[in-house]
């Protein structure tokens, strides 16, 4: 049995990394019982996705038009819900700011590689695109590996 039900994607702002990473691992989990969303650390109002973000996620069949963006908030917090955020200082503010914090790991982390998952902001649409693809390979490792553990 999947002892996560949920995915949640955190990024500072929730207009990029979070949605897309998000809408990555629904499309590649295909239908199976466990549902990615995503939030940000700092949302001060709902705002659409980076619009660059948009145009490379909708040249590769994935869209987030209609994305809007959310605050992460303590009732997200849950023992079947997973946390991935993108870099080690998102984890630690989330452990600073949320005592009900659990299951919080860096994307990283969570697939055994070091590192941060880098934010393309301010670059051009090939930086985008670039990102974009990491993303895929990261959540593929993901997916592997909530669904491996599944199948033991």
């Amino acid at each position: 049995m999947l002892s996560y039900k949920k995915v949640l994607f955190v990024c500072r702002t929730d207009t990029c990394r979070g949605p897309v990473a998000a809408a990555i691992f629904n499309r590649d989990t295909f239908g199976r019982e466990i549902k990615a969303e995503s939030r940000g650390l700092i949302v001060l109002f709902p705002e659409p996705a980076n619009p660059k973000a948009v145009a490379v996620a909708k040249s590769r069949d994935i869209h987030l038009e209609n994305h809007k963006t959310k605050q992460l908030k303590a009732e997200d917090f849950a023992e079947d819900v997973l946390v991935l955020v993108m870099g080690e200082k998102s984890k630690a503010a989330i452990y600073e700011d949320f005592l009900e914090a659990v299951n919080v790991y860096t994307l990283k982390e969570f697939i055994d590689e070091v590192g941060d998952i880098g934010n393309p902001y301010g670059g051009d649409l090939q930086t985008y695109g670039e990102f974009y693809d990491d993303m895929e390979q990261v959540i593929a490792k993901v997916i592997y590996k909530l669904f491996k553990e599944d199948n033991k």
